[in-house]
């Protein structure tokens, strides 16, 4: 029977250490880092991202609320101690500032062999740095990471506007987004 190596060993995701990176750099594609900018940088999200902007680039997408040091610091180790589930990763300028940020969430199926199927959220790079193809770079970064810890698919929602973005990235439209929301 066919198990990825990601679901047996979860070794892709360094140590569940809450203080360094949320996983292996070894994880991002060299092809990739090669070809942002000059003195850009990738690398995987680290705690002290709540100090580098990562917060500020995600207000370019959507609401993200008024989160205290305390409460991101929380969450990041929550999502560390998950080990080889959550693959979020920045973009920094030359002065180590984020710019940009994405995330590919592994989900463990029954299907398919006991599959695993990676879902791509909360792609954003800040306004002032967008045509840079930053964006395509975390696309492209983030599909090698899905691609690594065994993923046999990845997957997206995005609007109708952003459609083109994501077909040029090599997807394609495959089906409709539902959504239910609960009032909080």
């Amino acid at each position: 029977m066919w198990q990825s190596p990601a679901a047996t060993t979860g070794k892709e995701n360094m140590s569940h250490s809450t203080h360094g990176p949320l996983f292996s750099a070894s994880l991002i594609s060299p092809g990739v880092t090669s070809a942002l900018p000059e003195k850009y940088t990738m690398r995987p999200l680290q705690r002290s991202d709540y100090k580098a902007g990562v917060l500020d680039v995600l207000k370019v997408l959507t609401t993200v609320g008024d989160i205290s040091e305390q409460a991101w610091t929380e969450r990041y180790e929550w999502m560390a101690q998950r080990g080889d589930e959550y693959y979020i990763l920045v973009v920094c300028d030359g002065g180590g500032k984020v710019v940009g940020t994405g995330c590919v969430m592994v989900e463990r199926k029954f299907i398919h062999n006991l599959g695993l199927v990676g879902h791509i959220e909360d792609i954003v790079v800040n306004k002032d740095q967008q045509g840079k193809k930053l964006g395509l770079r975390i696309i492209e970064a983030l599909d090698y990471i899905a691609e690594k810890v065994g993923c046999y698919k990845t997957i997206l929602d995005c609007s109708e506007t952003n459609e083109g973005f994501y077909v040029k990235c090599g997807y394609k439209r495959v089906g409709l987004e539902m959504a239910h929301y609960y009032e909080q």
